[in-house]
């Protein structure tokens, strides 16, 4: 019995100096471009990579964690935290658009990392209202809840990673917003 001990004691004791996984950051959730990342989107993973000079290329939990660490491309759940997707605050492609909207009006679980589409509203044929489809899937960068917002009358502040390349549907969504007649539609988190 003590040969089947100490056997087991001395191959463990083997394996873990033997253990040459790195641990590195990985996303908790999606991140989307633009977003400004902490800790609290990151869990710690171990990982072993075939050539230990791979691990230079991920950030890793030993390291001191960068203040201000911006995406400069969307990160999935689960995905290594790679220096390439590390930019600064100007995120190219895209811009920022804050949208204040009526709390009630904010799909319900809307925040950073999920996607939606834009509709603005105006008047139809005979009268009626009209929606027409201003954005297709842009990612949320934040919808921050306030504390103090039920009940109340104030406004929901979203903010959305918009292409560069929609200047004709960002003005057509910034006239509307001062009309309230934007809406969001939510697309879940990719």
């Amino acid at each position: 019995m003590a040969l089947v001990a100490g056997s087991v004691v001395a191959g463990s004791q083997v394996l873990a100096s033997a253990d040459d996984s790195t641990s590195v950051w990985a996303a908790s959730h999606e991140l989307p471009a633009g977003r400004v990342v902490d800790q609290d989107d990151l869990v710690a993973v171990r990982v072993r990579f075939a050539d230990a000079r791979d691990s230079a290329h991920y950030l890793e939990v030993h390291e001191e964690f960068p203040d201000d660490v911006t995406l400069s491309r969307s990160v999935g759940a689960g995905e290594l935290l790679a220096q390439s997707a590390l930019g600064d605050d100007e995120v190219s492609g895209v811009v920022s658009l804050a949208l204040a909207l009526p709390p009630e009006e904010v799909p319900h679980g809307l925040g950073a990392g999920s996607h939606v589409d834009v509709w603005v509203l105006g008047e139809g044929r005979e009268g009626r209202t009209r929606a027409t489809l201003a954005l297709e899937d842009v990612a949320v960068l934040a919808a921050p809840r306030t504390a103090g917002s039920f009940g109340s009358t104030g406004g929901q502040q979203v903010v959305l990673a918009v292409p560069e390349d929609e200047p004709d549907a960002l003005a057509r969504v910034l006239a509307a917003s001062g009309q309230g007649e934007v809406r969001v539609v939510g697309r879940g988190s990719r």
